[in-house]
Formats: C-alpha cells, structure tokens, sequence
C-alpha cells in the first residue's frame, strides 16, 4: 500500500509539518485520498506570524522598485509552471485543465498588477499650501497581514491577496483551502525562487483553530477572506472586535436577465458556460436567469436543454471534457440535496443530473448538469446558494419585474443582461443594486486592474478585492504638513486655528 504524501507548512522560508492534525485530500474524480495534509495547531500559526513579524522591518525598508520585481520574477516562474501548478488543481479541486489554466491566468495578470507598486504607491504632494509650508500624503504599509482563501479557486483568489500585501511593504500569513491546498504551496515556493525573503510570505493550512488565532493575534493587522456569507460576516466580525482591518467577501445568487430582443443563440452558449463552469463552484456563477416574457423563456429552455445534451461530464484531465466533478463527497451531497428539494418545492426539473455515472470514476463526486424551469422566489433553489451545477429559470414580464425581484435578493455580488437595447442597458446598469454587472457579459469579473466585490450581504467590509482597491486595503494614508522658518527670525504666537488665509 501506497503512503502518501504530506503537505506542509511553508514558515520562515522552510517547509514545516507543525501540529499532530492530518486531514486526506481527495482527487474528486476517484472519490480516493491523494495526500494528507497537515492542520496547524495554535502553536504553528503564532510560529508563522512571527516568522512575518520579523521580517516585517526589514521588507518594509526594501525600496518599492526591488519589491516589484519579485513580482515580475514570480510572473514569468508562474508562467514557466503553469503545468505542474494547473496539474495540482485539477487533482485536487476537479476542475477541467482549460479551467485550471483559465484561473491561473487571472491569478497571473493580479502578479502583473503588483509588480506596477512603484506606481501605485506614489503618495500626493501640495507645496505652499501655506506660507513657505508644503503637504503630502503617502501609503504606508500595515504590517502582518492574513488571507484565508477558498477551494474553489485555490491559485487565483490567493494570488487576489498576498501579491499586492507584499509589494506594498506588509508581510503575509496565507491559510488556503485544506481541500486542496497544494497549488497554493506550489506559489509560494516559486515565490521564494523568485527572491522574497524568507518569512515574507507564509502558508500555514488548517482549520478553525488556525483561523481564530489569525483573527485574534495583536500582531495581524488586517485580514482578507473568500468563502460563505455566514463564515464572512462572523471572520469580519470577529476581526473588527479585535481592531483588524477586514475584507470579507460572501455568498452569491447572481441572476443573468435575458429580454426578449436578446440574440437567444449566443445568450444560451453564455449561460451554459456561466451556470456549469467549473461545476458551478464559483461565486460568480449564474445559476439564475430571469427571462423576461414567456417566449423569451420558452426559447432559453428549448436552447438550454438542447446543449446540456451534448456535455462531456468526465474528470478533469480527460480531453475535451466540459465539467469535472464536486470537489467533496459532502459538498455533492448537498448539491443533489438541493435538486431533491427543488422538485419538492414544485419547479419542473426540464434535466436531471443525479443519475449520472462515469465509467471508470464510479466513486468520484459527479453530478451532470440539471436544469430547472418555473422557479419561484419563495423556493430554496432561489433563495440560497447551492454552488453546483445547477440551473433555474424564473419567468417574469417586465424587465422591471426582473430588476425587483434581483434587488430584493439578500445577495448582490454579479448580474448580467442579454439585450440589444442600449436604453435597457443603461437603465439596468444605472440602477441594479450589484456590485458586479455585465451587459451581454455573463461573468462580468472585473479585470486585474479595476476591483472586485459585491453589494449587500456579498461583501463585508468597505473595500473590494484586488485592483485599486487592494492599494487602499493593504496600506494606511499618512499626511505630512511641513515648513522651515527662516534662521534667526523670531515668530510670535498664533493661537487662532491655523489656515491660509
């Protein structure tokens, strides 16, 4: 019998196993353990957070042009590993290899971002903003900061955080997703290929006790999450309670509204890709669409249906599959749950994805793509995230109708619209209250240099993911007012309340 592998903790530059925890990752395609993976105990996060700690000062010094091009090293490392990185992957999480290589890419082009910091950093200046007295204002960094990351995307949302955090002068303590952690480790090695300093960047892999101490040690000074609404809003919670800075971003439920002038062909090969994508475990996912008109939704059914036909459900690796299996036994689980629920609840499920086999992968987590027609808002397939590959189509008359029922949703992370109405665009744009919107865009992901983040009960905190935002996240303003009077005059008290006139 095969031992097998242990991933470890990256802490202080050296690979570590810290903790008497183990937990075994999966290949979801087989349904069989590929590794085991050590869970830091308290111990070995306080170790890690001083590892960062220590070598805060000294990284925090490095001049903002010697910190970005680790950055552009670490791109073309990326790049040269992009096989082995996207191999990992799809092990581990299931996704098919083009999806694999499609989040590295993202992940990639937020390296790209980081390694302008000299740009992006350059503070403001004002001279004589008084007599002889100039201002300015610069960014700074916070110190030791921490990402928890997600399965779903165990390269790309990672590489959202620390890239930007350290090319600004702050430290990192990473805890990716203990489903499928090897990637991530992957990056941070070739990361310290790429010349960062040991103790910079730090991976520890765990549980909640690894959480709760990055959420609760003085020494963390801000904290970024990706996962669930109810594990964001209580990380943000108790991050704020002990004086973190925190970005948590949420659960979804984005709705794609197709009108009736919408071009219904290329509307369907958008929704298929947006709804089954990567088993449609992204936050991103549309696992709703709103067809305004009964034609509308009686085209987009007859579209749907006639694609999902010809998917290749298989495992990632396999050539020309189009979705691979769910990550865990007990996410599919939950996600055949929810179809179960659905046909209780009274929606006409138009494909049935639960009876799926693939031959050879008998035990992996498959579940085939399921389609759903005459969803009603009070169902649970409405209501809540199901993360799956799961579809349903709600029928409405109006495009207001559509925009009431998107902005009364506890989640407004994405939505789109397929319209040739440039008037129902812009109304739709103007007024959706989502904090991502694409016309004709299915998954309007904003692009490495603008930011991401929803509205509502998606996003907790003030600040989105990456881009610009991710600058004002990872530092703190600082104004400098400054003058130098003239030697040897003498200057009377003012006691007025300094201003220029």
């Amino acid at each position: 019998m095969s031992t097998l592998r242990t991933i470890q903790h990256l802490i202080d530059g050296r690979l570590h196993e810290g903790g008497s925890r183990f937990a075994d990752v999966f290949d979801p395609a087989r349904g069989q353990p590929v590794a085991r993976v050590a869970l830091a105990d308290a111990a070995t996060v306080s170790e890690a957070i001083a590892s960062a700690h220590r070598a805060l000062p000294g990284w925090k010094a490095t001049p903002p042009l010697k910190r970005a091009r680790v950055m552009s090293r670490l791109k073309t490392l990326l790049e040269d590993n992009a096989a082995r990185i996207c191999g990992l992957v799809t092990l581990e999480h299931g996704k098919v290899l083009a999806d694999s290589m499609g989040e590295l890419q993202r992940g990639i082009e937020n390296v790209e971002y980081a390694s302008y910091a000299p740009e992006l950093l350059k503070g403001e200046h004002s001279r004589n903003v008084g007599p002889d007295i100039d201002a300015w204002s610069e960014h700074q960094a916070l110190g030791v900061t921490a990402g928890i990351t997600p399965f779903n995307f165990p390269v790309m949302v990672p590489l959202w955080m620390w890239p930007m955090a350290v090319a600004c002068g702050n430290t990192f303590i990473l805890k990716p997703s203990e489903r499928d952690p090897s990637s991530a480790l992957l990056v941070a090695e070739l990361a310290l290929e790429a010349g960062l300093p040991p103790g910079v960047l730090n991976v520890v892999h765990g549980d909640k006790e690894a959480v709760d101490v990055l959420l609760t040690d003085p020494r963390v000074k801000a904290v970024s999450f990706v996962g669930s609404t109810p594990v964001a809003e209580a990380i943000y919670a108790t991050g704020c309670r002990n004086g973190k800075r925190v970005q948590a971003l949420g659960g979804a439920k984005n709705h794609a509204v197709v009108m009736p002038d919408a071009d219904i062909g290329n509307a369907v090969s958008a929704l298929m890709g947006a709804a089954y994508g990567s088993c449609g475990e992204r936050c991103m996912a549309v696992p709703l669409v709103v067809a305004v008109g009964e034609q509308t939704a009686d085209a987009i059914i007859a579209g749907l249906t006639a694609e999902i036909a010809k998917m290749k459900v298989g495992p990632g690796t396999a050539e020309k599959c189009d979705m691979g299996p769910l990550v865990t036994k007990a996410h599919f689980d939950k996600v055949r749950g929810y179809v179960d629920a659905g046909v209780e609840e009274g929606a006409t499920l138009v494909v049935d994805g639960r009876g799926l086999k693939v031959a050879g992968h008998e035990e992996g987590y498959f579940l085939g793509p399921c389609l759903f027609d005459h969803v009603k808002p009070a169902m649970r397939i409405y209501r809540e995230e199901i993360f799956g590959p799961v579809l349903g189509v709600v029928r409405v008359q109006t495009l207001a109708e559509a925009m009431a029922l998107i902005d009364a949703h506890e989640y407004g992370n994405g939505t789109c619209i397929f319209t040739r109405d440039g008037e129902a665009a812009r109304h739709f744009t103007d007024h959706i209250e989502v904090g991502m919107v694409g016309v004709n865009v299915p998954l309007p992901v904003p692009v490495a240099y603008h930011s991401f983040g929803g509205w509502k009960r998606s996003l907790f905190g003030d600040l989105h993911a990456y881009g610009p935002d991710a600058v004002r996240f990872y530092t703190r303003r600082k104004a400098i007012t400054q003058r130098w009077p003239s030697a040897g005059v003498r200057e009377g008290a003012v006691f007025s309340f300094p201003s220029s006139r």
